[in-house]
């Protein structure tokens, strides 16, 4: 006997729900593969735009190892940087290892140098995928102390046509092989890195035409004698940011010695140019009157908005005359930080007065001078505010900072001085700055 038997339509019905189970299943499948998909693509965009903001090479070439890790989940990354040669290695970054188990490897191996599996990558550079390291035919085994590894993606990267480097992947984290996607989606970001490599190589071409310019239009310190002068000019540390900052120190017929300081306002090729014309009608100005040093600005604010579209302005202007056994300092500010002076065996002190409007605010204004006496083998100090302003830090704290770094320093010969002023400064390097220092004769 048999059992009792489904009516027909009781079991078409039946195959629909199993088909129709089946579909939604397949659907869903689709579905989560779509989504998978699109979190990659928008994991992909996003690295694209990480890497695309840094612009400096070492942050570039980091930034494409991690994001690379990130995108397929893999637990080891390195980029190998390829030689003139082309043929191996000149630089090894390696991400994955902690700092020590990389320097354990680097002083018992050294750097990678392109053999094995990397050279096959070099010599062959088509996209690599391999599930057993140790059992490819190129496979050159790995030095002591190296993880075991056994899977690998390995991509080129080019910039400007030519093999910059190659890119490996190793152990994904869930334990699986790379697949083709993985492939596909770090082949994608490759294309991307070479292209933020050429703006990294774009980016420094500016950065040193640019402060090559600046350099160009700030003087060389004459011969002072008897005083002793030392500057130093340093770009912002943002590339490609010309400056207004300048200095400049002349003698006088009368044996002064004149120095200024100053700061054009903005950061771009009008401002570099602005400050090139200021400095010029300065010296024009300060060679040709043996007057004082409020007059002497006073008549260039009036050349420079009479004449020129310069933007506002900040500056000091000296005079170092002789006074006596001794000297004094002469001076008169345009919205301008406060010289420093350091007199032998003394702390560095602030010359706190009324510092006057900017250039190009008010030619009605008065200018006022101020006089300060300079014991012999006395140091003065004139600095624009990037040497101080720090985005985190109050200017007092800044000054005070650099007031103490100057009396550690004093004694230093004055090239010395103002790089160690300029090294160890409170600022964090945002801004341009100039630096001029002037020692007045020894007893």
């Amino acid at each position: 006997m048999t059992g009792p038997r489904r009516p027909p339509r009781q079991a078409h019905t039946y195959d629909l729900r199993l088909r129709l189970r089946d579909e939604l299943a397949r659907i869903d499948e689709q579905l989560r593969a779509l989504v998978a998909a699109m979190d990659r693509l928008q994991g992909l965009l996003d690295a694209v735009v990480a890497i695309s903001r840094e612009v400096e090479l070492p942050g570039v070439l980091n930034r494409i190892v991690t994001t690379a890790m990130e995108l397929v989940g893999a637990r080891y990354g390195a980029l190998g940087i390829l030689d003139e040669s082309g043929e191996s290695l000149s630089e090894f970054i390696a991400v994955g290892l902690s700092e020590q188990e990389y320097a354990h490897l680097v002083a018992e191996a050294g750097l990678p140098e392109g053999r094995g599996l990397l050279g096959h990558l070099i010599s062959h550079p088509e996209p690599l995928r391999v599930d057993d390291i140790p059992a490819h035919p190129s496979s050159a085994g790995f030095p002591p102390g190296h993880p075991g590894l056994h899977t690998l993606l390995g991509v080129a990267i080019t910039v400007r046509g030519e093999i910059y480097g190659d890119l490996y992947l190793s152990e994904r984290r869930d334990g699986r092989a790379f697949d083709v996607h993985d492939e596909n989606i770090v082949v994608a970001l490759a294309g991307a890195a070479g292209i933020a490599l050429e703006n990294v190589h774009l980016f420094e071409q500016v950065r040193n035409t640019s402060e090559k310019f600046q350099r160009l239009l700030l003087p060389a310190l004459p011969d002072l004698r008897p005083f002793t002068a030392a500057a130093i000019y340093r770009p912002a540390a943002e590339p490609s940011r010309l400056g207004g900052d300048w200095y400049d120190a002349i003698l006088l017929p009368d044996d002064a010695v004149a120095v200024v300081i100053g700061d054009v306002v903005g950061h771009d090729l009008e401002a570099a140019a602005a400050m090139a014309s200021t400095r010029n009608m300065l010296r024009a100005l300060l060679f040709d009157r043996c007057t004082p040093p409020s007059a002497i600005l006073a008549q260039l604010d009036r050349t420079v908005q009479g004449i020129t579209d310069t933007p506002v302005t900040t500056t000091t202007l000296a005079r170092i005359e002789p006074d006596g056994p001794g000297w004094r300092l002469h001076w008169s500010a345009a919205g301008h930080v406060p010289p420093l002076v350091i007199a032998p065996g003394r702390k560095a002190e602030y010359l706190f007065a009324e510092p006057g409007l900017p250039l190009g605010v008010d030619t009605g204004q008065a200018r006022p001078d101020h006089i300060h006496p300079l014991p012999p083998g006395s140091t003065v100090v004139l600095f624009t505010d990037g040497l101080v302003e720090h985005p985190h830090r109050p200017i007092d704290e800044c000054l005070d900072e650099l007031a103490g770094l100057a009396t550690a320093h004093a004694g230093l010969p004055l090239e010395d001085f103002v790089h160690a002023l300029a090294d160890h400064g409170p600022s964090d390097g945002h801004d341009d700055m100039a630096i001029l220092a002037v020692r007045t004769p020894a007893p």
